[in-house]
């Protein structure tokens, strides 16, 4: 996780994955949900790149979930619901960190369909997004919870600054070509 192309990594497969879906489906918006919460170390990571994104000029109106407002599991439904009713055909982005083996923590993970948020706490939550992030910032299989509780928040808050760099540039490219036609 340590790697300086780690940015330049995420945004190349960002890259190819807007151009080559946005380009196929032009009218479609994107918009990055990033879910987690601020109250458990290890599941901040969708809020943290929330609010970096935020941060580094992606509209705010194109990012839900930040540290001020969290998409977490108790609001999730309603926040699927608020994207389907804001824009007419959108492009969702998620952002969620997970739990993985130990040979795997610190990696970043894009991939094309939705993630299911919860399952490395046995929570049934509904799927989202039609590209998504995971960071795995830490060895699941035992005490899930606090395992998340205890993760490093150093690890987390690299992992979010490494997601969020790559993510702005690819985000730009998109919103500001005809593609994002339904971009409000």
């Amino acid at each position: 996780m340590q790697d300086p192309e780690a940015p330049a990594v995420v945004e190349r497969a960002l890259r190819h994955y807007l151009s080559c879906d946005l380009a196929i489906q032009p009218s479609r918006s994107p918009v990055v949900m990033c879910i987690g919460t601020d109250r458990s170390t290890g599941d901040s990571l969708g809020p943290l790149v929330g609010s970096t994104l935020v941060e580094l000029g992606i509209p705010g109106d194109l990012v839900l979930g930040t540290l001020d407002e969290p998409v977490h599991a108790a609001n999730l439904s309603d926040a699927i619901r608020r994207v389907t009713v804001t824009y007419p055909r959108p492009y969702v982005i998620a952002v969620d960190a997970c739990l993985g083996r130990l040979e795997s923590v610190g990696a970043i993970v894009i991939s094309k369909g939705p993630v299911k948020p919860g399952t490395g706490v046995n929570k049934d939550l509904p799927a989202v997004g039609d590209l998504h992030i995971t960071g795995i910032v830490n060895v699941g299989g035992y005490m899930e919870y606090l395992v998340l509780q205890n993760t490093r928040l150093s690890l987390v808050f690299r992992m979010a600054k490494t997601i969020a760099c790559g993510l702005v540039p690819a985000l730009l490219g998109v919103i500001e070509k005809p593609y994002g036609q339904g971009h409000r």
